[in-house]
């Protein structure tokens, strides 16, 4: 029988799992919980503690580096807010004509113009009711319409003849709003800007009427015994809120709350790496296909039934999701719940594959910023860069929120489009990068069971 020569082991290159590592001999070497962090002297706790403080280091420069450019990305949304006001448009509409809405329609022309003031325009729609405005606004054709009523100089100029003590100045001027749709943009920016150029037009207006009034021989003593309104107030406003932000959980709903929904999202896709690849190894036994039906199946179904509790929470806090589409509401923001959640969900599912745990929690966070900045202020009201906020799922469930709740403007069916389109660049991401770890666990596989033929 031929002698088979075995191969001198002492000339075989170990494959790289095999190759020594310094690490692991110093974990085998240095003494068990007996050694001090700052005083050891145990040369293989020694290398440990380096090895240690050299991971460390390093990840906490990277951290740094990743915090300057991933919060900054925040940051920004806030920063240059005000700079961005003139995106904002205000409609003048005149249905009078006559004094009062030349002079405040000029204020408002006059005060247009620089990027950190709303842009004020003279409007001319083909209705101009009560109703209608309101539609204009719902419809967000302009985040606030200024109507001067019809009518308004000649009833200032009728109580100022017959010195009308019931004279109403406020009923000259309505100034319609839509709190709703971004309650913080209109508390902060369209509403005190606006209130601002109209008190200075109003007070403009007080201090030459009295004037005019006298030029035209009205006895203004009498005038200010019988009827001070006409000469104190004679031009003011109200404020019609058509979409008022009255629902305060709302914000727990829309904002705050996303950010739940992503961390939930994330804390699945965490447990499922656990059970599919430490717990049970189960990755390493399923065919490729089989493999990436689970992993997207089993976290949608998943999101299904963690949805619908996220969603009770809301109507446990009384979250009137019923009260402009009946029971319907709140299965709308269920689904809603759900197709973001898998939106958001499937995307750190897609990519752990590639960052494993230990550094998916950095994708987490710029997942999180990228989709809160684009949430507090509306996106006109931000830099060019963020025009990316319209694609984001948090953006879009919270618009979806805001119309079952307040019954803003309608796009729910684009909403949910915008989720289903996340949800399918994540399922290919999945696809692609499950394929890339498959490929190399098989490989590494074959080459192991090689190495086992050999050595038989």
């Amino acid at each position: 029988m031929a002698h088979t020569q075995q191969p001198d082991e002492s000339l075989q290159t170990l494959p790289p799992r095999q190759q020594p590592d310094p690490v692991q001999d110093a974990q085998s070497q240095a003494p068990w919980f007996s050694e001090n962090y700052f005083t050891t002297r145990h040369p293989a706790t020694r290398a440990l503690r380096t090895a240690y403080i050299k991971i460390i280091g390093i990840m906490s420069a990277f951290v740094i580096v990743f915090m300057m450019g991933a919060l900054s990305i925040y940051w920004g949304a806030l920063y240059v807010t005000p700079q961005q006001a003139h995106n904002l448009a205000v409609w003048i509409v005149d249905s009078d004509g006559g004094t009062i809405g030349q002079t405040v329609t000029q204020a408002y022309l006059n005060a247009t113009g620089p990027k950190t003031v709303l842009h004020y325009e003279v409007a001319q729609p083909p209705f101009t009711d009560a109703a209608s405005l309101e539609g204009y606004l719902v419809d967000e054709r302009a985040w606030l319409i200024i109507h001067i009523n019809e009518g308004a100089s000649a009833n200032l100029s009728a109580a100022a003849q017959a010195a009308d003590g019931s004279y109403n100045g406020t009923r000259a001027v309505t100034m319609y709003g839509n709190e709703a749709r971004q309650e913080n943009a209109y508390r902060s920016t369209v509403k005190p800007q606006a209130q601002q150029v109209f008190q200075k037009a109003a007070a403009m207006f007080v201090s030459r009427y009295a004037s005019q009034l006298a030029d035209q021989g009205v006895n203004v003593t009498a005038l200010a015994e019988n009827a001070p309104s006409v000469l104190t107030l004679p031009l003011s406003f109200v404020e019609a809120n058509v979409r008022p932000f009255d629902v305060p959980v709302a914000t727990a709903v829309d904002f705050v709350g996303l950010i739940y929904l992503l961390v939930l999202s994330f804390v699945i896709s965490m447990i499922h790496w656990g059970a599919r690849v430490d717990a049970t190894h189960l990755e390493d036994h399923l065919s490729f296909g089989s493999l990436v039906a689970a992993r997207i199946v089993n976290p949608v179904i998943i999101y299904f039934f963690l949805s619908v509790f996220y969603a009770l929470i809301s109507y446990a806090f009384q979250t009137p999701f019923g009260r402009f589409y009946g029971n319907s509401g709140f299965v709308i923001y269920w689904m809603m719940c759900w197709m973001g959640m898998s939106a958001l969900g499937l995307a750190t599912e897609s990519i752990i594959t590639i960052l494993t745990p230990r550094f998916i929690s950095f994708f987490l966070l710029l997942w999180i910023i990228a989709n809160v900045s684009v949430a507090f202020f509306p996106i006109e009201l931000l830099p060019g860069f963020y025009r990316y906020g319209y694609a984001m799922p948090f953006y879009n469930v919270s618009r979806t929120v805001r119309t079952i709740i307040f019954n803003t403007r309608n796009q729910i069916g684009l909403n949910f489009g915008v989720q289903f389109a996340w949800i399918a660049v994540s399922i290919v991401g999945i696809v692609s990068f499950q394929w890339i770890r498959y490929r190399g666990a098989r490989k590494a596989w074959r080459d192991s069971q090689s190495r086992e033929k050999d050595a038989v």
